[in-house]
């Protein structure tokens, strides 16, 4: 009986458990993620202003800020959404999707969606994290439906 009760609170916690708030982490340290994108691998930078953590969905963070192609600036607002974590002794790997619309100003302006891959190593004698990689990897569609091209960035 004790032990059935034990396993039943464990469950409850862990099935209600609250996702930390991670949304410092989109921001990159105020550094843009830079890749590529297209087919010609033109440089594109993204980079995140604002990004806070959804107070009834936890493991959702509405992020906005802008893009960078060339000469092309547009602002985006969007979310990441925490599907996976994986913990081992001193690693952490917290997989996702995330989906970031840009303002619509004409033909180059458009909508990111893709996964993204976070991953880190905790140092247990500072008690910090170190070591993040973060990289997001997906496609470019433009509103028109007349451009679709695939993207992958990295923070710096």
């Amino acid at each position: 009986m004790k032990l059935s009760l034990l396993f039943f609170v464990f469950l409850f916690n862990f099935a209600f458990a609250q996702m930390p708030n991670i949304s410092g982490v989109w921001l990159n340290n105020s550094k843009p993620y830079v890749g590529t994108i297209g087919n010609d691998k033109e440089t594109i930078k993204l980079k995140i202003e604002i990004s806070e953590q959804d107070k009834k969905k936890d493991q959702e963070y509405f992020v906005s800020g802008y893009s960078v192609v060339e000469n092309n600036h547009s602002k985006f607002e969007g979310k990441f959404k925490i599907t996976k974590y994986k913990d081992t002794k001193n690693k952490g790997v917290v997989y996702g999707d995330y989906e970031l619309a840009e303002e619509m100003k004409g033909k180059h302006s458009g909508i990111f969606t893709g996964k993204f891959i976070y991953t880190f190593k905790w140092n247990k004698t500072t008690e910090k994290i170190e070591s993040q990689y973060i990289e997001l990897i997906g496609d470019w569609k433009s509103y028109d439906k007349t451009l679709d091209f695939k993207t992958r960035l990295k923070n710096q």
